[in-house]
């Protein structure tokens, strides 16, 4: 343990099973890459962060970093270690497309190399870039504690702006989703800037085609809400329709979605630019990259 001049109590375990009794015991704040905790905690320049717990330092704990799989009865299952830097997810050839995607309009690429995956879902902003990709893809969070682990799916996780699900004497250790095939994947994530720019909202759609009917779907809205925004209700609405009945059916779809949708103004956008873009890339989404050869 170490103390900084601030008073803050610090601590670097060797290793992951240490860093889960510190947090235990001292109800210590994980710290990874700090790119997000480092911004809310900031003071004025000379001054140290003023944190108000004792800071676990985590980022350097390997058994955090991993990518990788295993094949289950209900198919081929990707394990990622809630240490992975962004910047290894980009690298890494079992990471979906669209996840890369999302990934790679996070800030610029030295963020990236010292950001977590792990960190952007604890974060659980509403406008975090992976979140609405993992929604998506069923992701769900292995939290260990010294009283073992348990798994909870990333919709249940997060609570709200900054809040979730994470025990005070627990640590996110792993993130886990099948892998599937789409035959059509959309991200858009839109800015101020087409790079280093916080998202006023993102959109996220999955869809397999069967004899040219929709035979899964799946679709996620980032920052127009207090929580991502994921309706397996609407969803189940939407598939076994072609082409044809998703287009006469395009208005109530966009209706139903829309009463779900309630963004907030901020120095970033507006609450009507939000809620019409987002419609507008779900009709996109349904009208159009669903059933395109190519995008």
């Amino acid at each position: 343990m170490v103390e900084a001049a601030s008073g803050v109590r610090t601590f670097s375990p060797k290793a992951f099973k240490e860093a889960v009794k510190i947090r235990a015991d001292y109800h210590a704040l994980p710290l990874a890459g700090g790119t997000d905790l480092m911004v809310k905690y900031r003071k004025p320049a000379g001054n140290l962060p003023d944190f108000k717990n004792p800071v676990i330092f985590i980022g350097q704990l390997d058994e955090l970093k991993y990518i990788e799989t295993d094949s289950k009865v209900s198919g081929e299952i990707l394990h990622i270690g809630s240490g992975t830097k962004l910047s290894a997810l980009l690298e890494n050839a079992y990471i979906p497309e669209i996840l890369k995607e999302a990934v790679s309009q996070i800030a610029a690429p030295g963020i990236r190399n010292m950001a977590t995956i792990g960190g952007n879902i604890c974060n659980s902003s509403p406008a975090g870039d992976t979140i609405p990709v993992l929604y998506c893809l069923d992701a769900v969070l292995v939290l260990t504690s010294e009283n073992g682990e348990r798994e909870v799916a990333v919709d249940n996780f997060i609570k709200g702006p900054g809040k979730n699900d994470l025990k005070s004497d627990e640590l996110l250790r792993e993130i886990k989703f099948p892998l599937k095939n789409f035959d059509r994947i959309l991200y858009r994530k839109v800015g101020t800037r087409k790079a280093n720019a916080l998202s006023k909202l993102s959109f996220a759609g999955f869809a397999r085609l069967d004899a040219g009917k929709i035979e899964d779907l799946k679709i996620a809205f980032g920052a127009v809400a207090p929580v991502v925004i994921r309706s397996q209700e609407i969803e189940k609405t939407i598939v076994g329709k072609n082409q044809s009945e998703i287009s006469k059916g395009l208005a109530e779809i966009k209706k139903n979605y829309g009463r779900l949708i309630r963004p907030i103004d901020d120095q970033r956008s507006t609450a009507v630019y939000r809620k019409e873009t987002a419609l507008k890339l779900l009709e996109y989404f349904l009208a159009y990259a669903v059933w395109a050869e190519q995008l």
